[in-house]
């Protein structure tokens, strides 16, 4: 058998490198391990300027802006040659970290010129202070910060606003409500679409309000290192500052490794939101199933390799099991993130490699939920069909009304949810069967006349209205 180990490119071994890869590409800029080297490199030059920039160490002169920027442009110039040669210095190091420290020395001799113009000291400073966790723990909060702002929120909130418009476009379209899978009281296609819509945006609000957080404290939290170096810095402030001009929240109290609570609120709220688009996903399936939409067929598209006339909702299946696969992610992300033994361990380096998996299983669902939404008709005739089948459903009105007038003193309203279940209960009526029955009740003209006139599609309450609070 022909292995299909050494084939250049490789073959995929994961879905999302493979045939998934075009819908979760974006996340590739942010959440790969280029992507992981591109920040550590970012912080470990934004930490060099800080340190000129701000006189941190006695004697040693700022960097002129002519020497940051070209500093600055190793970040924005990191791409495939950069990685080649930071894998070519790890191959030495056996630590990822210190390479990406070796990777800039040399750039630093090339831009500045040392030791020319007698800065011999200055590469010194590259990762001064640091221990790995420093970088790390900042290189991936740019990274899923990145990657939530630029690229799952703004896809996820684009599918909430294409629920949001179907919702409101279908306000008005009655609709036969089940509850335990039986016949209930009618409400409307958008009123039903309006609650999981509403329910997606909220979790959009909390993912957007998600924290970031960073440290900058050394080996044991403790600045222990650089107080010996620099004993008279007020290092938590010049950490604070530091990690606060990356955009990033300051966690003043850590171990070697800042906490991953942050992470594990966002994983839990992203969690969230896939499982409530996973509700989403099966109720339309079982709208699709019910006749109440029509999958609109893309020319040349096959529905089945067997059967002609099928069109399959795999659209809304493909999302189901990537929701899963994405929460199964970010639930155990969530867990073992906040849990190190006493200064550190090493899972979460092996955990953390595994976010962009679990943000790509989550894009690829919104993709495919996006797209199945996109090739749906309403059939409101459908719809309309089932209400005119299940007229027993305005047993709760009339025995509501009852009720009401019953307490008020109105005569002959006795026990009136036993009189509609003995009517309606394991049995279809007819509309002629229920007015018939309403006619029979003594109920005051104006009562009786607007009951006679209702029918199940016009006994949807506020539904149409409620779908205007989704704003």
């Amino acid at each position: 058998m022909v292995s299909f180990a050494d084939a250049f490119p490789p073959i995929a071994l994961g879905a999302l490198d493979g045939r998934y890869r075009t819908a979760v590409a974006p996340l590739v800029d942010h959440l790969s391990e280029g992507a992981l080297n591109r920040e550590r490199v970012r912080v470990e030059i934004e930490w060099l300027i800080h340190l000129t920039s701000n006189g941190i160490v006695p004697g040693v002169r700022a960097l002129t802006p002519d020497e940051q920027a070209p500093l600055r442009a190793v970040v924005d110039d990191f791409g495939q040659e950069s990685i080649n040669e930071l894998a070519e210095i790890e191959r030495e190091t056996a630590h990822d970290v210190k390479a990406v420290e070796y990777f800039l020395k040399r750039r630093l001799v090339t831009i500045i010129g040392e030791p020319e113009n007698g800065l011999t000291g200055m590469s010194e400073l590259i990762h001064f202070g640091c221990t790995s966790e420093d970088i790390n723990n900042l290189s991936y909060a740019l990274m899923i910060k990145g990657a939530v702002e630029q690229v799952w929120l703004p896809r996820a909130t684009a599918l909430v606003e294409a629920i949001s418009t179907m919702a409101r476009n279908l306000r008005d379209v009655p609709l036969l409500a089940h509850t335990h899978g039986q016949p209930a009281t009618p409400t409307t296609m958008g009123k039903e679409l309006a609650v999981l819509a509403f329910r997606l945006k909220r979790q959009l609000a909390r993912v957007g309000r998600a924290e970031y957080v960073g440290k900058f404290n050394g080996a044991t939290g403790t600045y222990g290192a650089h107080v010996a170096a620099l004993p008279d810095a007020n290092w938590p402030a010049i950490s604070q500052a530091f990690v606060e001009s990356l955009e990033l929240q300051w966690n003043p109290l850590t171990t070697q490794i800042e906490s991953h609570d942050w992470q594990a609120e966002l994983y839990s709220d992203m969690a969230r939101f896939n499982r409530i688009l996973h509700n989403l996903c099966t109720d339309v399936w079982t709208y699709i199933s019910m006749g109440y939409f029509a999958q609109v067929r893309g020319q040349g598209t096959v529905g089945s390799s067997t059967m002609p006339h099928k069109v399959n909702p795999i659209r809304f299946e493909n999302a189901e099991a990537n929701l899963e696969v994405s929460n199964a992610l970010l639930d155990v992300l969530a867990t073992t993130l906040v849990q190190s033994r006493m200064q550190r361990d090493l899972t979460d380096s092996s955990m953390q490699r595994n976010i962009g998996t679990a943000f790509g299983h989550s894009l690829l669902a919104i993709d495919n939920a996006g797209r199945g939404l996109a090739g749906l008709d309403a059939v409101p005739a459908a719809m309309a069909a089932e209400l005119d089948s299940n007229w027993e459903v305005l047993g709760e009105p009339i025995q509501s009304v009852m009720r009401a007038l019953g307490a008020q003193g109105v005569p002959g309203m006795e026990n009136p949810y036993e009189r509609l279940k003995e009517l309606t209960r394991g049995r279809r009526i007819t509309g002629d069967d229920l007015r018939e029955f309403v006619r029979g009740l003594g109920l005051p003209a104006d009562v009786e006349a607007r009951f006679l006139a209702m029918t199940p599609q016009t006994y949807v309450g506020l539904a149409p209205l409620l779908v205007d609070y989704l704003g």
